[in-house]
């Protein structure tokens, strides 16, 4: 890639405003993109960081506005032109088909289209991609099989393989564990020495700081601040920025923007004796059969106290799903027992295990947590709804009116409790999600990445909603890829690898001890 004059920004738009419906998804933005560098776009979830990226891709046409891309001016709603102008997008949700090989996945996503290929030639067009960003991947590996990091480096790999000048990810570091974050920024990194413009959506202070040249902040579909070089403020200011009037400190339960830590103390509260107690969730040689989709359960025994937040550690695909899927009712158990709050749940269906009050925040939001093609308010009914007997009479205006309450205290940007689930961004359908899980009745919660593509202000919400839950005495496993929310929040910490319990962690945590423990190499 070759650098053009640094004085025309790789990204220019001007007054661009966006509208779906009654809501406001971007309103007269302008800003420049300095080219050469690694930018991050910031704001709360609905700020209007993914729609303005798919402005830029040509994915999303604007009510107003214009674009030009080095100094050329670039019509909306063409992702042909957009690639054309050298822009790529890595959506969150990758797209990838999954029965496609390495090489046929990045042959076909990058242009090449179908025809007839050589496989000779194939595999060496692919290896020579991949080689470029230091991915050691064999090409004829199916896009199924790779772990989540891996399908990450493929989509880059595909972006690049259209000789992208301009390459914009989409919060790329939601779905990975630690070592595959940095391993990601490395790439970028070599990529902007190479002359590529990078724009980043992320959502941590702590990755904006170990990567970004400029940051952009965005709220309620307005252009806060930005590009702002990273040596001209700090981020306290730009959490400051972030969090807004949408989450006030009343909001996040007494906790302001969230410092990030790195782990190790001990949580504020110490949980409930449970002498005498049933435990909230009881796990007792628990085994799965074998699938083909997820890691399966080698006899996991664990407990839950009320009152207790356990989390659970481990590099994605090691059992994880699996082990949600189990308590929830949705994996089928071969041998081993269930118990929630001293009741027997082995053989137990899903509406029966809420009732017990388990409530489930799972790993895949859009299907397993919600109907996208249902309303609103029916998917946030959804677990109650489920739980009534049949012939019982029920009253929509009533659930209406009590979910606009619940997604107005979690702050969902929506315009009707009518409207489909799939027109919320992935953030505000995380929000739907928990608004209706982490309820006053909810006795013990299993909560799978509840934080994953939320913003900092959400997150600390998050953050204190559980840890309200833990005061009331209710049980919580949380699982997660980010050690530091299991640091943070957990009283202590269990490692899973291979469909195990391996390790057990308790404060002060170790983030050595608990690396080694993931991959195998514990002492």
């Amino acid at each position: 890639m070759t650098r053009e004059g640094s004085g025309t920004p790789a990204i220019s738009c001007r007054n661009i405003s966006v509208s779906f419906g009654e809501v406001k998804a971007l309103s007269e933005v302008a800003i420049d993109f300095p080219k050469g560098k690694i930018h991050a776009v910031v704001g709360q979830n609905g700020a209007g960081k993914t729609t303005l990226a798919r402005v830029f891709a040509g994915l999303a046409r604007p009510d107003s506005g214009s674009l030009a891309v080095n100094g050329k001016d670039l019509g909306f709603g063409d992702v042909t032109s957009a690639r054309a102008a050298g822009i790529e997008l890595v959506h969150q949700s990758f797209a990838l088909p999954p029965s496609f090989t390495v090489a046929e996945a990045i042959e076909f996503a990058s242009g090449g289209g179908i025809g007839f290929y050589r496989r000779k030639n194939l595999l060496g067009r692919c290896g020579k991609h991949l080689d470029a960003l230091g991915i050691d991947l064999e090409p004829y590996r199916r896009i199924r099989d790779l772990p989540i990091e891996q399908q990450q480096a493929v989509e880059i790999a595909r972006a690049l393989a259209s000789r992208a000048g301009i390459l914009i990810l989409d919060e790329p570091t939601a779905v990975l564990p630690p070592p595959g974050i940095e391993s990601l920024f490395e790439r970028v990194r070599k990529l902007k020495d190479n002359g590529v413009t990078i724009i980043l959506i992320l959502h941590k202070t702590r990755e904006i700081w170990a990567i970004a040249d400029t940051i952009t902040v965005l709220s309620n579909g307005r252009l806060v601040a930005g590009p702002l070089h990273r040596e001209q403020t700090d981020p306290g200011r730009i959490g400051r920025m972030i969090v807004s009037a949408d989450i006030g400190n009343a909001d996040l339960g007494g906790h302001a923007v969230p410092e990030e830590r790195t782990g190790g103390t001990k949580p504020e509260s110490e949980p409930p004796a449970a002498t005498g107690r049933d435990m909230a969730l009881e796990l007792s040689g628990i085994v799965t059969a074998d699938t083909t989709d997820h890691a399966c359960l080698r006899r996991i025994s664990l407990s839950v106290r009320p009152g207790e937040i356990v989390g659970v550690a481990g590099v994605e695909g090691n059992g994880q799903v699996t082990l949600v899927r189990a308590i929830a009712g949705l994996a089928e158990v071969s041998e081993g027992e269930i118990e929630i709050l001293g009741k027997p749940a082995t053989n137990a269906g899903l509406a029966r295990r809420r009732s017990l009050g388990l409530r489930i925040i799972p790993f895949d939001r859009n299907g397993e947590g919600l109907s996208l093609t249902s309303e609103l308010w029916q998917n946030w009914a959804a677990g109650e709804l489920a739980a009534l007997p049949l012939l019982s009479l029920i009253n929509p205006a009533n659930i209406r009116a009590r979910c606009r309450s619940s997604m107005s205290n979690w702050s969902v940007r929506y315009s009707s409790a009518t409207q489909t689930a799939d027109s919320l961004s992935g953030g505000n359908a995380q929000k739907l999600i928990l608004s209706r899980e982490l309820d006053d009745a909810a006795g013990m919660i299993v909560a799978a990445q509840p934080t994953r593509g939320l913003d900092i202000g959400a997150t600390a919400f998050v953050w204190s909603t559980l840890r309200r839950a833990r005061a009331r005495g209710c049980g919580i496993l949380l699982i997660s890829s980010d050690l530091d929310e299991l640091f943070e929040i957990s009283d202590r910490v269990l490692v899973m690898l291979s469909g195990r319990i391996v390790g057990e962690l308790e404060p002060p945590y170790d983030h050595v001890a608990a690396g080694r423990a993931m991959i195998g190499a514990a002492a």
